[in-house]
């Protein structure tokens, strides 16, 4: 006589498992699902002889069919690396000039000048190359060295203040503490920061004018828009590199701040500055 459980109201044999009175069927599994799992355990077995899968002590199986993913990235790379040496020679080839007027070549150099950007020029200029404190934006219309592609061209290469390189840009604002009066400074530094702002008290900015007049045309223009070829900025625009405010443009002209930027043609290469000078052209504030 059988000792099994059949649940009177299916008529299934139970599997002998009970919970509070309740009993589980035992129901067989669907004969396609039996079916599909078996064939998932042998493509399972399928999968790990066919590829890199089983891990050893020092390694893995290598798999009959030798597939690497490592050796797939690599010929993807050499393959989209093969494809950009057509784009590569012509901007070598080529002036910025003829390469901003060609557009699938100027979309390229830009597309590797950004890349170039990010790796060598973001820490100091910023992701977006906004700046910072004593560092330029490079979006805006405010250029020390001049904004066309040839200026551009000229800095990146050879950088500014770069000792190492013997093109580099050079120019710097002499310290006025034993030039000019306390008052004098003063005055000059309100005159500078009302060219765009409201000075604390206009009959010193009146005076400061006068004094710009004397010591500062020279360099920033008796229009004190500057003079690019020399590096002196553009005091009118409200553009303002090394802090603004009376206090900082006196600061500045007491004891000037004079940066250094490295010269990147040794470093990067022709090409790669090109690139770079396309992409930083492209922002926006290129001339």
């Amino acid at each position: 006589m059988s000792d099994k459980h059949v649940d009177e109201l299916s008529g299934v044999e139970t599997t002998g498992h009970e919970w509070d009175g309740i009993r589980e069927l035992n129901n067989p599994m669907p004969r396609w699902w039996v079916w599909t799992f078996y064939a998932t355990i042998l493509w399972a077995v399928g999968y790990a002889i066919a590829y890199p899968s089983i891990p050893m002590i020092r390694d893995t199986t290598k798999g009959l069919l030798g597939f690497s993913s490592r050796a797939e990235l690599k010929q993807d790379i050499d393959q989209a690396s093969l494809a950009q040496t057509k784009f590569r020679d012509l901007v070598a080839a080529k002036t910025v000039q003829e390469i901003d007027a060609d557009q699938d070549l100027r979309e390229f150099a830009i597309a590797g000048g950004a890349s170039a950007f990010k790796v060598n020029c973001a820490p100091c200029h910023g992701s977006g190359a906004t700046g910072g404190p004593g560092f330029p934006n490079l979006n805006d219309d405010d250029w020390l060295w001049g904004g066309d592609l040839n200026a551009i061209q000229q800095t990146i290469a050879h950088g500014i203040r770069f000792d190492a390189d013997t093109d580099t840009h050079i120019s710097e604002m002499p310290a006025f503490r034993d030039i000019l009066e306390p008052t004098q400074v003063r005055e000059v530094a309100a005159y500078v920061w009302s060219l765009t702002n409201a000075p604390r008290d206009p009959a010193m900015a009146d005076a400061g004018k006068q004094v710009f007049l004397d010591n500062c045309v020279a360099c920033h223009g008796e229009d004190a828009k500057g003079k690019p070829d020399m590096g002196a900025p553009n005091l009118a625009d409200a553009i303002w590199l090394k802090g603004k405010g009376e206090d900082a443009i006196a600061r500045q002209i007491v004891e000037p701040k004079h940066g250094v930027m490295p010269a990147w043609s040794a470093r990067l290469g022709d090409t790669t500055v090109k690139e770079l000078t396309v992409f930083v052209h492209s922002l926006g504030g290129g001339k």
